[in-house]
């Protein structure tokens, strides 16, 4: 089958654009027909270093991802072949503590799709049946891929997390990235008001298109004066960021007392200035947040059919193109999600 594999680290050089077997399909796993994935920034970084990521080299790259049934054990209750479906991107044991709550993210031994096993950018991929989520026929495959990964990530951010209200204010920094654009649109869902922030003007145009009520231009502007100018000095209530260490003091000071600050990230570094005495003295809480749940998931795909959340794509892809396509993610230009299309040639 036609797939695209790192077969070591560094740069487009150890990406393979070719042939790799198919995988086979085990008993309660269903193989599913890929027809679209989405990159992320965790593909850079597969193919950069990985490191602390087990994985075995060749690999298939991409976390997540829609298609179609091929195979499925007789039994299968749920699924059938040709039935449309959308991958959540973690495969998990089932029955840790963490799996029996339904919290599968912290599953003790949760393996990532394109991280710790083969992934989506293939013409096939087998996984747990659980996994594969029935797709409403109104929602097309790119949509249910960029589902997998960004706006689960922002839905679990938004809504589990910060339990973002309709009278809040929420700082996004760094828009125009999948999660900080799904934040914004899953914040201006509930009717609370959003600041974003961005070093690129264009960007920040675009995001005023896309509903934000205010945005701070990091490269010309000190963010955290600029959001308590908007603020009446008194701060958000919510942030909203995956840059870390270099946004991570000004973030703490654009919070209200009580505030929230939820974050999935660290493309900057992970090393910032705690700021302990902020911390305790205005009682600011901080919530970690990877993904989602399969509840969640299973949330985000109703959303989508009712037309209530439609996904931004920034460019779109064939499989073939896959070096551009990483070129284009790792020039940090895109506004949105670029979409890789699997079809057969």
């Amino acid at each position: 089958m036609r797939a695209v594999f790192i077969t070591g680290h560094g740069g487009n050089e150890v990406v393979s654009i070719g042939e790799r077997p198919a995988p086979s399909r085990g008993r309660g796993e269903v193989l599913v027909r890929m027809k679209a994935a989405t990159l992320n920034r965790v593909d850079l970084y597969m193919r950069d270093s990985g490191a602390g990521i087990t994985h075995t080299l060749p690999q298939i790259m991409g976390i997540d991802g829609a298609g179609v049934v091929e195979e499925v054990d007789d039994d299968e209750k749920t699924l059938r072949p040709g039935q449309r479906v959308a991958l959540y991107p973690a495969v998990v044991c089932g029955r840790c503590e963490f799996c029996k709550r339904g919290e599968q993210m912290l599953c003790v031994s949760v393996n990532y799709l394109g991280e710790h096993r083969d992934g989506t950018l293939a013409e096939f991929v087998s996984v747990p049946a659980a996994n594969a989520f029935p797709l409403p026929e109104n929602v097309g495959f790119d949509v249910a891929a960029a589902f997998g990964v960004a706006y689960l990530t922002a839905w679990r951010m938004v809504f589990t997390k910060a339990q973002v209200k309709p009278w809040e204010t929420v700082l996004i920094f760094g828009i125009g990235g999948g999660v900080s654009l799904a934040a914004l649109q899953l914040v201006k869902m509930t009717g609370a008001t959003a600041i974003v922030t961005s070093r690129d003007a264009r960007k920040l145009e675009q995001a005023a298109a896309a509903g934000a009520d205010h945005g701070v231009n990091g490269a010309s502007e000190d963010v955290a004066r600029r959001v308590l100018e908007l603020t009446g000095g008194r701060g958000v209530d919510v942030v909203i960021e995956n840059v870390g260490e270099a946004v991570w003091p000004h973030a703490l000071r654009c919070l209200v007392r009580g505030g929230r600050i939820v974050t999935c990230g660290a493309t900057s570094g992970d090393h910032p200035s705690a700021d302990i005495r902020r911390l305790f003295i205005r009682q600011l809480q901080v919530f970690g947040s990877t993904l989602g749940t399969f509840g969640e998931f299973h949330d985000l795909l109703r959303a989508a059919a009712t037309g209530h959340l439609a996904p931004v794509f920034d460019s779109r892809y064939r499989l073939e193109d896959a070096h551009a396509a990483l070129d284009h993610l790792e020039a940090g230009r895109q506004f949105g999600k670029i979409a890789i299309d699997i079809a057969p040639v």
